[in-house]
Protein backbone atom coordinates (compact mmCIF):
# COMPACT_ATOMS: atom_id res chain seq x y z
CA UNK A 1 0.00 0.00 0.00
CA UNK A 2 1.53 3.47 -1.03
CA UNK A 3 0.05 6.82 -0.22
CA UNK A 4 -0.84 7.57 -3.95
CA UNK A 5 -3.42 4.78 -3.00
CA UNK A 6 -5.18 5.72 -0.47
CA UNK A 7 -4.32 9.35 0.31
CA UNK A 8 -7.03 10.45 3.30
CA UNK A 9 -6.27 7.12 5.21
CA UNK A 10 -3.48 7.23 8.25
CA UNK A 11 -1.86 4.36 8.36
CA UNK A 12 -1.53 3.48 12.45
CA UNK A 13 1.76 1.59 13.61
CA UNK A 14 1.84 0.41 17.00
CA UNK A 15 4.99 0.28 18.63
CA UNK A 16 3.77 -0.72 22.32
CA UNK A 17 5.47 -4.38 22.59
CA UNK A 18 8.55 -3.11 21.06
CA UNK A 19 9.20 1.01 22.20
CA UNK A 20 6.74 1.24 24.53
CA UNK A 21 7.89 -2.25 26.50
CA UNK A 22 11.55 -0.01 26.75
CA UNK A 23 9.98 1.74 29.46
CA UNK A 24 11.86 1.27 32.89
CA UNK A 25 10.06 -1.76 34.21
CA UNK A 26 7.40 -2.30 31.37
CA UNK A 27 9.69 -5.75 30.23
CA UNK A 28 6.59 -8.48 29.61
CA UNK A 29 6.50 -11.79 29.30
CA UNK A 30 5.29 -13.81 25.72
CA UNK A 31 1.72 -14.45 26.91
CA UNK A 32 1.42 -11.01 27.82
CA UNK A 33 2.99 -9.54 24.52
CA UNK A 34 0.39 -11.90 22.64
CA UNK A 35 -2.74 -10.83 24.80
CA UNK A 36 -2.10 -7.59 23.84
CA UNK A 37 -0.95 -7.92 20.30
CA UNK A 38 -4.57 -10.02 20.18
CA UNK A 39 -6.32 -7.01 21.63
CA UNK A 40 -4.13 -4.36 19.46
CA UNK A 41 -5.68 -6.60 16.49
CA UNK A 42 -9.41 -5.83 17.73
CA UNK A 43 -8.36 -2.41 17.84
CA UNK A 44 -7.76 -2.40 14.28
CA UNK A 45 -4.00 -1.43 13.96
CA UNK A 46 -2.69 -1.63 10.52
CA UNK A 47 0.93 -3.05 11.78
CA UNK A 48 2.52 -4.00 15.36
CA UNK A 49 6.08 -3.78 15.71
CA UNK A 50 6.06 -7.12 18.19
CA UNK A 51 9.99 -6.80 19.17
CA UNK A 52 13.29 -6.77 18.27
CA UNK A 53 14.33 -10.17 17.69
CA UNK A 54 17.66 -9.92 17.42
CA UNK A 55 18.30 -9.00 21.09
CA UNK A 56 16.81 -11.59 23.19
CA UNK A 57 15.50 -15.54 21.99
CA UNK A 58 12.32 -14.07 24.16
CA UNK A 59 11.57 -11.51 21.90
CA UNK A 60 12.39 -13.66 18.71
CA UNK A 61 10.08 -15.93 19.81
CA UNK A 62 7.14 -13.49 21.13
CA UNK A 63 7.44 -11.78 17.45
CA UNK A 64 7.74 -15.10 15.44
CA UNK A 65 4.36 -16.20 17.93
CA UNK A 66 2.66 -13.41 17.15
CA UNK A 67 3.48 -13.48 13.76
CA UNK A 68 1.86 -17.34 13.80
CA UNK A 69 -1.24 -16.56 15.72
CA UNK A 70 -2.66 -12.87 15.24
CA UNK A 71 -4.64 -12.04 12.42
CA UNK A 72 -5.13 -8.80 10.93
CA UNK A 73 -2.59 -6.18 11.24
CA UNK A 74 1.01 -6.28 9.33
CA UNK A 75 3.41 -7.85 11.61
CA UNK A 76 6.46 -6.23 11.88
CA UNK A 77 10.36 -6.61 13.80
CA UNK A 78 12.92 -4.21 14.15
CA UNK A 79 16.61 -5.08 12.92
CA UNK A 80 19.28 -2.94 12.82
CA UNK A 81 21.19 -2.04 9.61
CA UNK A 82 23.00 -5.61 10.19
CA UNK A 83 22.94 -8.69 8.24
CA UNK A 84 22.47 -11.01 11.28
CA UNK A 85 19.64 -8.79 12.83
CA UNK A 86 18.09 -8.38 9.59
CA UNK A 87 18.35 -11.91 8.69
CA UNK A 88 16.79 -12.74 12.68
CA UNK A 89 14.39 -10.83 12.54
CA UNK A 90 13.15 -11.96 9.00
CA UNK A 91 12.79 -15.69 10.35
CA UNK A 92 10.32 -14.30 12.93
CA UNK A 93 8.24 -12.25 10.84
CA UNK A 94 7.81 -14.68 8.34
CA UNK A 95 6.90 -17.43 10.14
CA UNK A 96 3.17 -16.72 9.93
CA UNK A 97 0.61 -17.23 6.81
CA UNK A 98 1.04 -14.04 5.51
CA UNK A 99 4.38 -11.95 4.86
CA UNK A 100 5.44 -9.61 7.88
CA UNK A 101 7.55 -6.81 8.06
CA UNK A 102 10.91 -6.01 8.31
CA UNK A 103 12.01 -2.68 10.09
CA UNK A 104 15.46 -1.88 9.68
CA UNK A 105 17.36 1.59 10.70
CA UNK A 106 20.66 3.56 10.90
CA UNK A 107 21.22 6.95 12.49
CA UNK A 108 21.68 9.90 10.43
CA UNK A 109 22.30 12.92 12.32
CA UNK A 110 25.94 14.23 12.48
CA UNK A 111 26.53 13.51 16.23
CA UNK A 112 25.42 9.91 15.92
CA UNK A 113 27.87 9.84 12.94
CA UNK A 114 30.87 10.72 14.80
CA UNK A 115 30.04 9.91 18.66
CA UNK A 116 27.86 6.13 18.11
CA UNK A 117 28.55 4.60 15.09
CA UNK A 118 32.11 6.45 13.83
CA UNK A 119 31.21 5.94 10.08
CA UNK A 120 31.13 8.49 6.95
CA UNK A 121 28.22 9.83 5.75
CA UNK A 122 28.98 7.65 2.14
CA UNK A 123 29.08 4.31 4.67
CA UNK A 124 26.20 5.02 6.01
CA UNK A 125 24.29 5.25 2.76
CA UNK A 126 26.02 2.33 1.58
CA UNK A 127 25.34 0.75 4.60
CA UNK A 128 21.40 1.27 4.03
CA UNK A 129 20.73 0.52 0.51
CA UNK A 130 22.33 -2.76 1.48
CA UNK A 131 20.30 -3.26 4.35
CA UNK A 132 17.21 -2.28 2.86
CA UNK A 133 18.20 -4.82 -0.53
CA UNK A 134 18.22 -7.70 2.23
CA UNK A 135 15.92 -6.82 4.08
CA UNK A 136 13.68 -6.86 0.80
CA UNK A 137 15.38 -10.45 -0.59
CA UNK A 138 13.80 -11.89 3.06
CA UNK A 139 9.89 -10.29 2.70
CA UNK A 140 8.27 -7.24 0.39
CA UNK A 141 7.36 -5.39 3.44
CA UNK A 142 10.10 -3.11 4.12
CA UNK A 143 10.13 -0.04 6.22
CA UNK A 144 13.59 2.19 6.55
CA UNK A 145 13.94 4.36 9.34
CA UNK A 146 16.79 7.57 9.49
CA UNK A 147 17.66 7.10 13.53
CA UNK A 148 17.69 11.18 15.28
CA UNK A 149 16.52 12.80 11.39
CA UNK A 150 14.74 15.28 13.87
CA UNK A 151 18.15 16.60 14.30
CA UNK A 152 19.83 15.18 10.29
CA UNK A 153 20.57 17.30 7.77
CA UNK A 154 17.46 17.63 5.17
CA UNK A 155 19.77 17.16 2.19
CA UNK A 156 21.58 14.59 3.85
CA UNK A 157 18.57 12.66 4.71
CA UNK A 158 17.48 13.11 1.24
CA UNK A 159 20.63 11.23 0.21
CA UNK A 160 20.06 8.62 2.36
CA UNK A 161 16.19 8.07 1.69
CA UNK A 162 16.95 8.30 -1.66
CA UNK A 163 19.35 4.82 -1.28
CA UNK A 164 16.99 2.90 0.73
CA UNK A 165 13.98 3.51 -1.65
CA UNK A 166 16.81 2.61 -4.36
CA UNK A 167 16.94 -0.75 -2.60
CA UNK A 168 13.02 -1.54 -2.52
CA UNK A 169 11.82 0.40 0.85
CA UNK A 170 8.11 0.87 1.07
CA UNK A 171 8.10 2.63 4.32
CA UNK A 172 10.24 5.17 4.94
CA UNK A 173 10.37 6.57 8.68
CA UNK A 174 11.52 9.78 9.77
CA UNK A 175 11.93 9.54 13.52
CA UNK A 176 12.32 12.21 16.11
CA UNK A 177 14.61 9.59 18.00
CA UNK A 178 15.22 12.22 21.06
CA UNK A 179 11.85 14.42 21.12
CA UNK A 180 13.84 17.51 20.08
CA UNK A 181 11.88 18.83 17.24
CA UNK A 182 8.74 20.98 16.80
CA UNK A 183 5.79 20.89 14.79
CA UNK A 184 6.82 23.65 12.58
CA UNK A 185 10.35 22.10 11.86
CA UNK A 186 8.47 18.47 11.52
CA UNK A 187 6.11 19.72 9.11
CA UNK A 188 8.39 21.78 6.83
CA UNK A 189 11.07 18.49 6.89
CA UNK A 190 8.08 15.99 5.63
CA UNK A 191 7.06 18.87 3.01
CA UNK A 192 10.94 18.90 2.36
CA UNK A 193 11.37 15.22 1.77
CA UNK A 194 8.33 14.24 -0.05
CA UNK A 195 9.34 16.96 -2.99
CA UNK A 196 12.73 16.09 -3.15
CA UNK A 197 13.12 12.36 -2.49
CA UNK A 198 13.07 10.61 -5.92
CA UNK A 199 9.74 8.27 -6.18
CA UNK A 200 8.62 10.01 -2.75
CA UNK A 201 5.38 9.06 -4.34
CA UNK A 202 5.85 5.24 -4.42
CA UNK A 203 6.42 4.85 -0.58
CA UNK A 204 4.57 5.63 2.46
CA UNK A 205 6.12 8.21 5.06
CA UNK A 206 6.13 8.03 8.56
CA UNK A 207 6.61 9.58 11.71
CA UNK A 208 7.93 8.64 15.04
CA UNK A 209 7.88 11.15 17.66
CA UNK A 210 9.20 11.34 21.37
CA UNK A 211 7.97 13.19 23.98
CA UNK A 212 10.70 14.71 25.68
CA UNK A 213 9.39 18.02 25.13
CA UNK A 214 5.84 17.27 25.65
CA UNK A 215 5.03 17.58 21.59
CA UNK A 216 4.98 14.26 20.61
CA UNK A 217 1.47 14.37 19.42
CA UNK A 218 1.73 17.62 18.40
CA UNK A 219 4.79 16.70 15.83
CA UNK A 220 3.33 13.46 14.37
CA UNK A 221 0.20 15.32 13.49
CA UNK A 222 2.00 17.82 12.03
CA UNK A 223 3.81 15.43 9.90
CA UNK A 224 0.24 14.12 8.67
CA UNK A 225 -1.04 17.63 7.71
CA UNK A 226 2.39 17.42 5.65
CA UNK A 227 2.04 13.88 3.91
CA UNK A 228 2.95 11.61 6.36
CA UNK A 229 1.01 8.45 6.31
CA UNK A 230 1.69 6.25 8.82
CA UNK A 231 1.90 7.35 12.06
CA UNK A 232 4.11 5.19 15.06
CA UNK A 233 2.58 5.97 18.37
CA UNK A 234 2.23 3.16 21.78
CA UNK A 235 -0.99 2.78 23.77
CA UNK A 236 -1.01 5.67 26.81
CA UNK A 237 2.20 6.69 24.72
CA UNK A 238 4.29 4.76 26.66
CA UNK A 239 8.06 4.29 25.79
CA UNK A 240 11.97 5.51 26.80
CA UNK A 241 12.26 8.22 28.43
CA UNK A 242 8.93 10.90 28.54
CA UNK A 243 7.33 8.19 25.96
CA UNK A 244 6.01 8.08 22.69
CA UNK A 245 3.11 9.50 20.87
CA UNK A 246 -0.27 8.61 21.78
CA UNK A 247 -2.04 6.18 20.07
CA UNK A 248 -5.64 7.31 21.50
CA UNK A 249 -4.96 11.11 21.24
CA UNK A 250 -3.50 10.71 17.42
CA UNK A 251 -6.45 9.07 16.80
CA UNK A 252 -9.27 10.65 18.53
CA UNK A 253 -7.56 14.20 16.98
CA UNK A 254 -7.96 12.38 13.60
CA UNK A 255 -11.52 11.35 14.47
CA UNK A 256 -13.21 14.51 16.67
CA UNK A 257 -11.10 17.20 13.87
CA UNK A 258 -11.97 15.39 11.11
CA UNK A 259 -13.41 18.48 9.22
CA UNK A 260 -10.01 19.72 9.94
CA UNK A 261 -7.90 16.80 8.63
CA UNK A 262 -9.98 14.84 6.54
CA UNK A 263 -8.20 11.64 7.19
CA UNK A 264 -9.28 8.57 8.29
CA UNK A 265 -8.26 5.37 10.03
CA UNK A 266 -8.64 1.45 10.53
CA UNK A 267 -9.35 1.59 14.31
CA UNK A 268 -12.67 0.84 15.91
CA UNK A 269 -12.46 3.23 18.65
CA UNK A 270 -14.86 1.62 21.31
CA UNK A 271 -11.61 -0.40 21.56
CA UNK A 272 -9.76 2.57 22.87
CA UNK A 273 -10.11 2.15 26.73
CA UNK A 274 -10.19 -1.52 27.40
CA UNK A 275 -7.01 -1.72 25.10
CA UNK A 276 -5.68 1.24 27.37
CA UNK A 277 -6.63 -0.45 30.78
CA UNK A 278 -5.01 -3.96 29.44
CA UNK A 279 -1.86 -2.25 28.63
CA UNK A 280 -1.63 -0.06 31.95
CA UNK A 281 -2.31 -3.72 33.84
CA UNK A 282 0.62 -5.72 32.17
CA UNK A 283 2.92 -3.17 32.44
CA UNK A 284 1.81 -2.26 35.55
CA UNK A 285 2.64 1.40 34.17
CA UNK A 286 -0.60 3.26 35.53
CA UNK A 287 -2.43 6.04 33.56
CA UNK A 288 -2.64 9.55 35.29
CA UNK A 289 -6.23 10.95 35.75
CA UNK A 290 -5.94 14.00 33.55
CA UNK A 291 -4.67 12.14 30.60
CA UNK A 292 -6.57 12.84 27.67
CA UNK A 293 -8.85 10.29 26.41
CA UNK A 294 -8.64 7.57 28.71
CA UNK A 295 -7.34 9.28 31.82
CA UNK A 296 -9.86 8.99 34.67
CA UNK A 297 -11.23 12.31 34.40
CA UNK A 298 -11.39 12.49 30.68
CA UNK A 299 -14.90 12.87 31.04
CA UNK A 300 -15.91 14.02 34.42
CA UNK A 301 -17.51 17.58 35.12
CA UNK A 302 -16.17 19.11 38.48
CA UNK A 303 -17.31 22.73 37.96
CA UNK A 304 -20.69 23.81 38.70
CA UNK A 305 -21.16 25.89 35.36
CA UNK A 306 -19.62 22.55 33.33
CA UNK A 307 -22.56 20.05 34.88
CA UNK A 308 -25.32 22.58 34.35
CA UNK A 309 -24.40 22.71 30.55
CA UNK A 310 -23.80 19.58 29.95
CA UNK A 311 -26.99 18.43 31.64
CA UNK A 312 -28.88 20.73 29.40
CA UNK A 313 -27.15 19.58 26.22
CA UNK A 314 -24.00 17.44 26.05
CA UNK A 315 -22.25 19.54 24.15
CA UNK A 316 -21.57 22.63 25.36
CA UNK A 317 -18.84 21.06 27.10
CA UNK A 318 -17.74 17.59 25.87
CA UNK A 319 -16.52 17.60 21.99
CA UNK A 320 -16.12 13.68 22.21
CA UNK A 321 -18.61 11.05 23.78
CA UNK A 322 -17.38 8.66 26.29
CA UNK A 323 -19.04 5.74 24.57
CA UNK A 324 -16.71 6.51 21.96
CA UNK A 325 -13.65 5.52 23.38
CA UNK A 326 -15.42 2.04 25.01
CA UNK A 327 -15.40 4.19 28.33
CA UNK A 328 -18.39 2.87 30.02
CA UNK A 329 -18.38 3.92 33.84
CA UNK A 330 -18.16 1.65 36.86
CA UNK A 331 -21.03 -0.37 34.88
CA UNK A 332 -22.52 -2.89 38.17
CA UNK A 333 -22.68 -6.31 36.19
CA UNK A 334 -22.68 -9.47 38.47
CA UNK A 335 -23.41 -10.24 41.77
CA UNK A 336 -23.37 -13.27 43.78
CA UNK A 337 -26.11 -15.37 42.61
CA UNK A 338 -24.18 -15.22 38.80
CA UNK A 339 -23.11 -17.93 37.33
CA UNK A 340 -19.48 -19.11 35.62
CA UNK A 341 -21.33 -18.89 32.43
CA UNK A 342 -22.30 -15.44 32.63
CA UNK A 343 -19.07 -14.65 34.30
CA UNK A 344 -17.44 -16.22 31.30
CA UNK A 345 -19.12 -13.94 29.18
CA UNK A 346 -18.81 -10.73 30.99
CA UNK A 347 -15.33 -11.36 31.06
CA UNK A 348 -15.59 -12.04 27.04
CA UNK A 349 -17.32 -8.86 26.54
CA UNK A 350 -14.49 -7.14 28.79
CA UNK A 351 -11.58 -8.26 25.58
CA UNK A 352 -10.70 -11.51 28.08
CA UNK A 353 -11.56 -13.70 25.22
CA UNK A 354 -8.29 -15.90 25.27
CA UNK A 355 -8.39 -17.29 29.06
CA UNK A 356 -7.61 -21.25 29.65
CA UNK A 357 -10.18 -23.00 31.48
CA UNK A 358 -7.78 -23.43 34.38
CA UNK A 359 -7.74 -19.08 34.81
CA UNK A 360 -11.22 -18.49 34.53
CA UNK A 361 -12.07 -21.55 37.29
CA UNK A 362 -9.51 -19.27 39.50
CA UNK A 363 -10.75 -16.06 38.59
CA UNK A 364 -14.46 -17.21 39.33
CA UNK A 365 -13.43 -18.63 42.63
CA UNK A 366 -11.76 -14.73 43.02
CA UNK A 367 -14.85 -13.60 42.15
CA UNK A 368 -17.34 -15.39 44.51
CA UNK A 369 -15.10 -14.75 47.36
CA UNK A 370 -15.32 -10.80 46.47
CA UNK A 371 -19.12 -11.03 46.38
CA UNK A 372 -18.85 -12.74 49.90
CA UNK A 373 -17.19 -9.30 50.79
CA UNK A 374 -18.82 -6.64 48.85
CA UNK A 375 -22.30 -5.79 47.89
CA UNK A 376 -21.64 -4.53 44.35
CA UNK A 377 -19.28 -6.04 41.27
CA UNK A 378 -18.17 -3.85 38.83
CA UNK A 379 -15.82 -4.05 35.57
CA UNK A 380 -13.33 -2.24 37.75
CA UNK A 381 -13.08 -5.30 40.05
CA UNK A 382 -13.11 -7.65 37.54
CA UNK A 383 -10.27 -6.07 35.43
CA UNK A 384 -8.39 -6.17 39.08
CA UNK A 385 -9.09 -10.02 39.78
CA UNK A 386 -8.05 -11.23 36.42
CA UNK A 387 -5.03 -9.08 35.92
CA UNK A 388 -4.10 -10.49 39.38
CA UNK A 389 -4.81 -14.00 38.15
CA UNK A 390 -2.97 -13.55 35.11
CA UNK A 391 0.00 -12.73 37.07
CA UNK A 392 0.53 -16.17 38.55
CA UNK A 393 1.78 -17.34 35.26
CA UNK A 394 5.07 -16.97 35.64
CA UNK A 395 5.17 -17.70 39.96
CA UNK A 396 7.69 -19.02 41.38
CA UNK A 397 6.95 -18.16 44.55
CA UNK A 398 3.39 -17.85 45.89
CA UNK A 399 1.85 -16.54 48.92
CA UNK A 400 0.46 -19.24 51.25
CA UNK A 401 -0.13 -16.82 54.43
CA UNK A 402 0.36 -14.02 56.34
CA UNK A 403 0.13 -12.43 59.40
CA UNK A 404 0.94 -9.11 61.46
CA UNK A 405 1.14 -7.19 64.47
CA UNK A 406 1.39 -3.61 64.33
CA UNK A 407 -0.02 -0.90 66.57
CA UNK A 408 0.92 1.82 68.95
CA UNK A 409 3.66 1.09 71.46
CA UNK A 410 4.40 -2.22 69.16
CA UNK A 411 7.01 -3.55 66.83
CA UNK A 412 5.47 -3.75 63.81
CA UNK A 413 5.85 -7.15 62.72
CA UNK A 414 5.39 -9.65 59.59
CA UNK A 415 4.99 -13.25 59.21
CA UNK A 416 5.05 -14.80 55.62
CA UNK A 417 4.86 -18.45 54.78
CA UNK A 418 5.75 -18.69 50.86
CA UNK A 419 5.50 -21.92 48.44
CA UNK A 420 8.06 -22.69 46.38
CA UNK A 421 7.16 -26.22 43.99
CA UNK A 422 6.58 -28.76 46.65
CA UNK A 423 8.66 -26.79 49.24
CA UNK A 424 7.18 -24.42 51.69
CA UNK A 425 9.14 -21.78 53.38
CA UNK A 426 8.57 -19.19 56.24
CA UNK A 427 9.85 -16.49 58.21
CA UNK A 428 9.62 -13.03 59.82
CA UNK A 429 10.95 -10.04 60.10
CA UNK A 430 10.30 -6.76 61.70
CA UNK A 431 10.84 -3.26 59.94
CA UNK A 432 9.45 0.51 59.87
CA UNK A 433 5.69 -0.37 59.81
CA UNK A 434 3.81 -4.32 58.77
CA UNK A 435 4.11 -3.53 54.80
CA UNK A 436 7.96 -3.01 55.13
CA UNK A 437 8.31 -5.75 57.54
CA UNK A 438 6.83 -8.27 55.11
CA UNK A 439 8.71 -6.67 52.11
CA UNK A 440 11.76 -7.64 54.54
CA UNK A 441 10.50 -11.30 55.28
CA UNK A 442 9.88 -11.91 51.62
CA UNK A 443 13.04 -11.00 50.57
CA UNK A 444 14.96 -13.05 52.97
CA UNK A 445 12.71 -16.12 51.96
CA UNK A 446 13.18 -15.75 48.09
CA UNK A 447 17.19 -14.22 48.24
CA UNK A 448 16.45 -12.10 45.77
CA UNK A 449 17.89 -8.19 46.63
CA UNK A 450 15.13 -5.46 45.41
CA UNK A 451 15.03 -1.71 46.24
CA UNK A 452 11.38 -0.44 46.51
CA UNK A 453 11.54 2.61 44.00
CA UNK A 454 7.54 3.42 43.84
CA UNK A 455 4.68 1.96 46.21
CA UNK A 456 0.93 3.30 45.29
CA UNK A 457 -2.14 2.24 47.05
CA UNK A 458 -5.26 3.15 45.30
CA UNK A 459 -9.03 2.14 45.45
CA UNK A 460 -10.53 0.36 42.52
CA UNK A 461 -13.89 1.32 43.18
CA UNK A 462 -16.03 3.59 45.23
CA UNK A 463 -17.11 2.73 48.50
CA UNK A 464 -16.06 1.24 52.10
CA UNK A 465 -15.79 -2.10 50.47
CA UNK A 466 -14.02 -1.34 47.56
CA UNK A 467 -10.91 -3.27 46.28
CA UNK A 468 -7.61 -1.48 46.92
CA UNK A 469 -5.33 -1.67 44.06
CA UNK A 470 -1.40 -1.93 44.97
CA UNK A 471 1.77 -1.24 42.72
CA UNK A 472 4.70 -1.61 43.36
CA UNK A 473 8.32 -0.97 41.20
CA UNK A 474 11.30 -2.86 42.25
CA UNK A 475 15.21 -2.34 40.99
CA UNK A 476 17.33 -5.43 41.04
CA UNK A 477 19.93 -7.41 39.22
CA UNK A 478 20.01 -4.19 36.60
CA UNK A 479 16.77 -4.59 36.16
CA UNK A 480 13.34 -2.62 36.70
CA UNK A 481 9.58 -4.16 36.90
CA UNK A 482 6.39 -3.53 37.91
CA UNK A 483 3.69 -5.25 39.69
CA UNK A 484 0.21 -4.96 40.68
CA UNK A 485 -2.04 -6.64 42.97
CA UNK A 486 -5.93 -6.50 44.44
CA UNK A 487 -7.84 -7.27 47.29
CA UNK A 488 -10.07 -5.96 50.29
CA UNK A 489 -7.10 -5.98 52.80
CA UNK A 490 -4.57 -3.58 51.52
CA UNK A 491 -2.00 -5.41 53.58
CA UNK A 492 -2.62 -8.32 51.91
CA UNK A 493 -2.50 -6.72 48.29
CA UNK A 494 0.72 -4.77 49.30
CA UNK A 495 2.40 -8.42 50.03
CA UNK A 496 0.54 -9.28 46.58
CA UNK A 497 2.13 -6.89 44.33
CA UNK A 498 5.56 -6.79 46.16
CA UNK A 499 5.45 -11.02 45.42
CA UNK A 500 4.55 -10.17 41.99
CA UNK A 501 7.29 -8.10 41.60
CA UNK A 502 9.81 -10.43 43.07
CA UNK A 503 8.44 -13.07 40.78
CA UNK A 504 9.29 -11.28 38.00
CA UNK A 505 13.13 -10.35 38.85
CA UNK A 506 13.28 -14.13 39.38
CA UNK A 507 11.93 -15.08 35.89
CA UNK A 508 14.41 -12.24 34.45
CA UNK A 509 17.57 -13.68 36.47
CA UNK A 510 16.60 -16.88 35.82
CA UNK A 511 15.64 -16.97 31.73
CA UNK A 512 19.28 -16.85 29.81
CA UNK A 513 17.86 -13.80 27.74
CA UNK A 514 21.21 -13.67 26.13
CA UNK A 515 21.05 -10.01 25.22
CA UNK A 516 22.86 -9.53 21.73
CA UNK A 517 22.21 -5.47 21.30
CA UNK A 518 20.86 -3.30 23.85
CA UNK A 519 17.17 -2.14 23.37
CA UNK A 520 16.95 1.59 21.99
CA UNK A 521 14.05 3.95 20.87
CA UNK A 522 13.59 5.32 17.55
Amino acid sequence: MTASHQPDRVLIFDTTLRDGEQSPGATMNIKEKIEIAHQLARLGVDIIEAGFPISSPGDFEAVRQIAMEVEGPVICGLARAMEKDIVRCGEAVTAGKRPGRIHTFIATSQIHLDKKLRMSREKVIETAFEAVKLAKSITPDVEFSCEDAGRSDWDYLVAVINAAVEAGATTINVPDTVGYANPWQIGECFAYLRKHVKGAERVVFSTHCHNDLGLAVANSLAAVLNGARQVECTINGIGERAGNASLEEIVMNLVTRKDFYGLTTGINTREIYRTSRLVSKITGIRVQRNKAIVGGNAFAHEAGIHQDGVLKERTTYEIMHAEDVGWTGESMVLGKHSGRHAFKKRLEALGYDRLTEDEINRAFERFKDLCDKKKDIYDEDLFAIVEDEMSKAQETYSLDYVGFSSGTGTVPTATVRLRTGSEVVMDASVGDGPIDAAFKAIQRITQVEAELQEYSLEAVTGGRDALGQVAVTLQGNGQTVRARAASTDVLVASVKAYLNAINKLVALRDVDREIAVPKRGL
